[in-house]
């Protein structure tokens, strides 16, 4: 049994396929609510930290002050050898901690829309199983620098930066495989201003009229999450 952790940013972007998949899988999961002030874990307490995404960026400290708080833990957990995974605004905050840039991409990115595994991400333990291009559900306007010692493991037209890995436990990705269909109609009815005239940022009847491609984004989780439980548990004497 694995125990997972979440940091959630915002009550609408929860664990969503995430979730779902712990519960499968019989692991347990706990959380931080840093809109509800809630009070940080103890290290020892879990064995990943999966971070969820949220419309702040990561330099608004003035506005979220936990923003600090949260920095610090995290990377107290990377150096602890913690697995850290990070969705969004998560894979930008531990780029963040890494040393990595986080700035504003050149094209806003809302939708559904096509990645491709670089050559690291290809032999990365994270996608192993998934082909080589898939299309993924997105919704950002900043982005990552890969930070050193990291590898950039995914690529988009829009976006350069789609996922890294941080030696083998530290996991950013900037699209969303955890959304739901509950979690992208919260989306569209929470941050519906982000829907601008741009070219890779779909309209809300465009995004509505593919909510079935969630079944696929669903499966695709299911595999990732698959690797990582089945990389933790190698490395933890364990077997599934």
């Amino acid at each position: 049994m694995i125990r997972i952790h979440y940091f959630l940013h915002v009550p609408f972007e929860g664990p969503g396929n995430i979730g779902s998949w712990t519960r499968d899988r019989g692991h347990t999961s706990t959380s931080t609510r840093f809109y509800k002030n809630d009070r940080l874990p103890a290290l020892d307490s879990f064995d990943w930290l999966v971070l969820m995404g949220g419309p702040m960026n990561v330099y608004d400290h003035d506005v979220y002050p936990w923003l600090v708080a949260e920095k610090t833990f995290l990377e107290k957990a990377i150096a602890d050898g913690k697995y850290v995974l990070g969705i969004c605004l998560g894979g930008q905050l531990a780029a963040d901690v890494l040393g990595g840039r986080v700035e504003r991409n050149f094209h806003r990115e809302i939708g559904w829309h096509p990645i491709t595994l670089t050559e690291a991400g290809r032999r990365s333990p994270l996608f192993t199983g998934l082909p080589s291009s898939f299309d993924v559900f997105q919704w950002h306007g900043d982005t990552f620098s890969i930070p050193l010692g990291a590898e950039n493991l995914a690529t988009s037209s829009a976006c350069t930066n789609q996922a890294f890995q941080y030696r083998n436990h530290v996991f950013g990705m900037q699209f969303h495989l955890d959304y739901s269909i509950d979690s992208i109609q919260q989306m569209l009815h929470h941050c519906a201003k982000d829907l601008t005239d741009e070219p890779y940022v779909q309209s809300t009847e465009s995004i509505r009229a593919s909510l079935e491609r969630v079944k696929m984004t669903s499966d695709l989780l299911t595999q990732v999450f698959n690797n990582l439980e089945n990389q933790w548990l190698g490395q933890h004497g364990q077997v599934t």
